[in-house]
């Protein structure tokens, strides 16, 4: 059954014109007011104009709220137990951040079962659909052996087609004393028990992780088993990990904290999105990163969550826009076509992100006239209702 939405205040369908030098991407940001939408078999059939509008089996009068796509989240840590509150609350209290927290989540996530970890997963994805998420991306990455990291890309491959392998997250403990014979465990059973339920191959290029001669054995190790490179890179401090992830092809370098010159030029001048994730120093009081500075190169520029129970336990994305306008310096514009569009090109897919007809029907209707509430008022619950593949999944909207 067709699905009609009408009298929106204002629909965001992402279809102004290519950007990021992609012209296949999903393009610009554009909205249209007093608008309306047309949802059938799970795709986008019509957009424009409330009067013109076409007729459909059903009809919801939105009275004047906001439709946006629904958020695109490029980078999250999902599989997992445990938690990490005294961490961050020696963080709060001076502690720096270093990345060899990882370890205590490494135990927590072998210790436990199956059916632990699916029922941590669940309720967390269905935080993210709560609030707008309806494309999502899930690394591994907190088991380290053979066994769970082949688990843990397994769990995720049942929430999400857009899996990552991310082996190469710190060194376990056990081998501590033999970083080559971890890596060659990455690169070799790790790599071959985990490709076949993953997508996108990743690795922690950072001091106290790997370094940049580690981080290309093991990203070119994944390419050749089919997978997608992506990289963390330069969170903690200037690094190679954006260098290479644009030489090697990767669909995005993700944190981009601290950022040389080259590092802006090189993501201006190539095809590797760059993904901010401001929930990170939010949660850690690293300087945020400096979008303005990459849209002004011209370099694409998403937004992410790097939901993970360490650096930054929210899956929130509203809360993400916020901090992107408010620290960042990001326009609302820009902020909400970086989750949305800009997560979708760093996924390099083309069939969500935005709304145009023919696009996938993943779209949230706020309880808000515009895009700019979710940065003009953070922290309150603005998602009304989401739909996925044109299905109601999500909220409660007006009465049809």
């Amino acid at each position: 059954m067709s699905l009609l939405l009408t009298n929106l205040g204002e629909l965001v369908t992402n279809d102004g014109g290519a950007a990021g030098g992609d012209p296949a991407g999903p393009g610009a940001f554009a909205s249209v007011t007093g608008a309306a939408l047309v949802i059938e078999a799970g795709r986008v059939a019509w957009t424009g104009p409330a009067r013109p509008a076409p007729a459909a089996d059903r009809r919801i009068d939105c009275a004047g709220r906001a439709v946006l796509p629904g958020f695109v989240d490029s980078h999250a840590h999902l599989v997992f137990a445990g938690e990490r509150s005294a961490e961050f609350a020696a963080r709060m209290a001076g502690t720096p951040y270093r990345a060899g927290g990882i370890a205590t989540t490494v135990a927590a996530t072998r210790a436990a079962s199956d059916e632990q970890l699916r029922a941590n997963l669940r309720g967390l994805c269905r935080e993210l659909l709560a609030q707008g998420t309806t494309t999502f991306e899930c690394k591994s990455g907190y088991g380290l052996t053979v066994a769970d990291e082949r688990r843990s890309v397994a769990l995720a491959a049942e929430v999400t087609p857009e899996v990552t392998f991310l082996g190469a997250h710190v060194v376990p403990p056990e081998f501590a004393d033999d970083r080559e014979g971890y890596l060659d465990l990455v690169r070799g059973p790790m790599l071959a028990a985990c490709a076949p339920a993953a997508r996108w191959v990743d690795v922690f290029c950072e001091r106290g992780a790997f370094g940049p001669d580690e981080a290309r054995a093991v990203l070119t190790a994944g390419r050749a088993a089919g997978l997608i490179p992506r990289v963390h890179a330069n969170q903690l401090g200037a690094g190679p990990g954006v260098r290479l992830a644009v030489e090697l092809g990767a669909a995005s370098a993700d944190h981009c904290t601290y950022l040389t010159d080259d590092d802006v030029a090189a993501l201006a001048g190539g095809g590797t999105v760059a993904t901010l994730l401001p929930g990170v120093e939010f949660s850690t009081r690293h300087p945020y990163p400096d979008a303005r500075r990459l849209l002004d190169a011209g370099a694409t520029v998403a937004l992410a969550s790097d939901c993970n129970p360490g650096s930054c336990f929210t899956s929130s994305m509203p809360l993400v826009v916020a901090l992107a306008v408010r620290e960042m310096r990001m326009t609302t514009r820009e902020a909400v076509w970086a989750a949305t569009a800009g997560g979708a090109l760093a996924l390099r897919r083309g069939d969500v992100g935005h709304l145009r007809p023919g696009a996938r029907a993943d779209l949230m209707l706020l309880d808000a006239p515009s895009h700019v509430y979710l940065a003009y008022r953070p922290g309150v619950p603005l998602v009304q209702a989401v739909w996925r593949d044109g299905e109601l999944a999500a909220g409660r909207p007006p009465a049809l």
